[in-house]
C-alpha cells in the first residue's frame, strides 16, 4: 500500500467545511466561498404580493361589472359570461372568484352598497349636517344604478328559491347599516318614542322615490318631497323628550 503524500494530507485538511451554524469554511485553495442565496421560499413570498393585488383588482372589476350588467340587463340577461366580458376577464377567472352566479351577484350588490355607505359618510366628514342635505343624500342612494341592480335582484329572488334566503339576508344587513348611518347623520335619539319609526319612514320614502324615478325623471317632485320631510324631521327630532 502506497504512502499518503504530504500534499494529499494538506488538501484534505483544507477542503470546504461547514460548521454547526451552516457557515461555509475556506475552500481548498484558500479562497472565500460564494455568499449563500436567499432562504428557501423568499422568492415565493415576494411574488405573492403582486398576485394578491391582481386578484383584488380582478375581483373588484367583476363586482362592479356585475352591478352594471344587472342594472342594465336585469337578472335574465346577466350571466357570468356577460359579466366576465364586461370586466375584461375570462369566464374561468370569474368562476375562480365566485363559484356560482348567485355568489357573484349577491356579493356585487353588497360590495357596492358598502361603497355607497362609505361615500355617504364622506359627504359629511365633520359629522351631522343640515338635515335637508342628509335627506337628499339618503334619497340619492335609491336613485342610482345600485338601487336598480338591487331591485332586479329582489325580483329574481321572489321567483327563485335558491336565491331568496341570500337576498333576504343581504337586504336585512344593508338595511340595518343604512338605518344606523341615517340615525347618526340626522342626530336622532331613538330612545325618544316615535323617532325610530320616523327615521325608518324617511328611508321607506326614499325607496319609494327611487321606484318612481325608474320610469321617469322625478327630480322636481322629489326635491319638494325632500324639503317637506326635512321640515318634519326637524319638528320631530328637535322635540324635547317628555320627562
Amino acid at each position: 500500500m502506497g504512502a499518503v503524500s504530504t500534499a494529499d494530507t494538506s488538501a484534505g485538511r483544507h477542503r470546504k467545511t461547514t460548521d454547526a451554524t451552516g457557515t461555509a469554511g475556506p475552500t481548498a485553495d484558500g479562497g472565500t466561498p460564494a455568499p449563500a442565496g436567499p432562504p428557501a421560499g423568499t422568492a415565493a413570498v415576494a411574488e405573492r404580493g403582486p398576485k394578491q393585488d391582481r386578484s383584488r383588482v380582478t375581483r373588484k372589476r367583476l363586482l362592479e361589472a356585475a352591478v352594471s350588467c344587472l342594472a342594465e340587463h336585469g337578472w335574465a340577461g346577466s350571466t357570468v359570461t356577460v359579466v366576465a366580458e364586461r370586466a375584461g376577464v375570462s369566464r374561468g377567472a370569474a368562476q375562480h372568484h365566485f363559484r356560482t352566479r348567485e355568489d357573484l351577484f349577491t356579493a356585487a350588490v353588497e360590495y357596492v352598497a358598502e361603497e355607497r355607505s362609505r361615500a355617504l359618510r364622506a359627504l359629511f366628514p365633520e359629522g351631522p349636517a343640515d338635515r335637508r342635505a342628509v335627506v337628499a343624500a339618503l334619497v340619492d342612494l335609491y336613485t342610482g344604478p345600485l338601487f336598480r341592480a338591487a331591485l332586479h335582484l329582489w325580483v329574481a329572488a321572489s321567483n327563485e328559491e335558491q336565491l331568496r334566503p341570500r337576498v333576504t339576508e343581504l337586504e336585512a344587513r344593508v338595511g340595518r347599516e343604512t338605518h344606523r348611518i341615517a340615525v347618526e347623520l340626522l342626530r336622532a335619539d331613538e330612545l325618544v318614542p316615535g323617532v325610530r319609526e320616523t327615521v325608518q319612514g324617511v328611508l321607506d320614502m326614499a325607496r319609494g322615490l327611487g321606484l318612481a324615478n325608474l320610469l321617469t325623471d322625478d327630480t322636481g317632485r322629489r326635491d319638494k318631497v325632500v324639503t317637506q320631510w326635512a321640515a318634519l324631521l326637524d319638528e320631530v327630532l328637535d322635540r324635547p323628550a317628555k320627562g
